[in-house]
């Protein structure tokens, strides 16, 4: 009985091992090949030339706005009014509803940070002058910041996790399997050792 018992444990981990390990590769595919890519544009940064792209607009507020903000004498830093935020929505393809602006008497400042640029607002509370400036860094500088979960909001940050566990799955289902298979593969763990103490020397070595 424990020789047939073996065969049967040994099938039944296979084939759940295998189950999991391809859904979460499949799960994780194109996240590993997005980190792997922008992996090495990171680290390579130096090699790549960035050319920033700024734009800037200048806008007059209509009087309606200009009245509703001299209504709010606060100096607290809090959401710009949603009338402007739709305004601005409308006129510039600015989001900016929910978002907390610095108040001064003078001006009103917003900083509109975003994946591979930089954005911000400024408003002349006197005059009604709205200024506004867009930097682009282009697509490398926007999947690096994808990389990092720069200024990228809840919803990347919930697929950064999910990622996440999705690699984990991956990797240890992979190390499993590797412990099933490796009597037949004489190489496995020496490799596997090789993964592990290759970085730990490299990082001892040269890294201070």
């Amino acid at each position: 009985m424990p020789k047939q018992a073996n065969p049967q444990r040994r099938a039944f981990w296979l084939k759940h091992l295998h189950r999991w390990h391809w859904i979460s590769s499949a799960a994780c595919l194109m996240g590993m090949l997005l980190f792997a890519i922008t992996g090495l544009t990171l680290n390579n940064a130096s090699l790549i030339e960035a050319k920033p792209e700024v734009k800037t607009e200048t806008r007059q507020l209509p009087e309606p706005l200009q009245r509703l903000l001299s209504q709010n004498t606060s100096t607290d830093k809090q959401p710009l009014p949603g009338a402007l935020a739709d305004w601005l929505a409308a006129e510039l393809a600015v989001q900016a509803a929910d978002k907390p602006a610095e108040w001064s008497e003078e001006e009103i400042y917003l900083s509109l940070p975003r994946p591979g640029g930089d954005a911000w607002l400024s408003i002349d509370r006197a005059s009604g002058e709205l200024t506004y400036e867009l930097t682009q860094r282009g697509w490398v500088a926007y999947l690096n910041d994808l990389h990092k979960g720069r200024h990228t909001g809840t919803a990347w940050s919930w697929f950064l996790d999910l990622f996440a566990v999705s690699a984990l799955l991956f990797s240890l289902t992979g190390l499993f399997l590797l412990q099933i298979h490796a009597g037949q593969r004489p190489a496995t763990w020496p490799m596997v050792g090789l993964g592990l103490v290759l970085p730990v020397v490299l990082a001892l070595l040269f890294i201070h």
